[in-house]
């Protein structure tokens, strides 16, 4: 059986998430840090670490947004993607998740913590599948999901990729 998006998201139980794609939580840390153990960005204390499930199928993708915490994206199955990283001196720079090691992807690529983010399925019709792993651990108080105007406003060079990816 040939397996689709839809196949994955019906047997992984994804929903909608916000930044676009499907996402499953499937990883919380048990043990926790406290807040007096992290950084000050951190206004309270923190799963060691989190991870999700995370699909982006066909046109989708994964909206400009930036954490306060270093994230881990693991390529599972489907189609190669772009991630679009704007970092912090305003410099983009593209990486490639998949699993053709000749052609520059990589099955494992990190993001760190603080960087405007977004990611684009390569192939047309098809979709990507990854596991995404926070630590410390993800809470919805520190994401952030970038406006059009916010990042057209900061870095007006980049006008074509902030369009594609707002």
């Amino acid at each position: 059986m040939q397996k689709d998006a839809a196949y994955w998201i019906q047997h992984l139980q994804l929903t909608p998430h916000p930044e676009g794609g499907y996402f499953r939580e499937t990883y919380r840390a048990p043990e926790m840090l406290t807040k007096e153990s992290l950084p000050a960005r951190y206004s309270a204390e923190r799963r060691f670490a989190t991870a999700i499930y995370f699909l982006l199928a066909n046109q989708q993708v994964s909206k400009f947004h930036r954490l306060q915490s270093d994230e881990l994206w693991l390529h599972h199955d489907g189609s190669a993607l772009t991630l679009y990283i704007i970092e912090t001196d305003g410099s983009v720079h593209t990486m490639f998740l998949g699993k053709d090691v000749d052609k520059g992807e990589r099955p494992q690529i990190s993001i760190q913590r603080g960087v405007w983010f977004g990611a684009k399925v390569n192939q047309s019709n098809s979709y990507t599948l990854v596991s995404c792993v926070v630590a410390p651990g993800f809470e919805f108080e520190d994401f952030a999901l970038a406006s059009r105007a916010q990042l057209m406003t900061a870095y007006p060079q980049h006008k074509e990729i902030i369009s594609m990816l707002t």
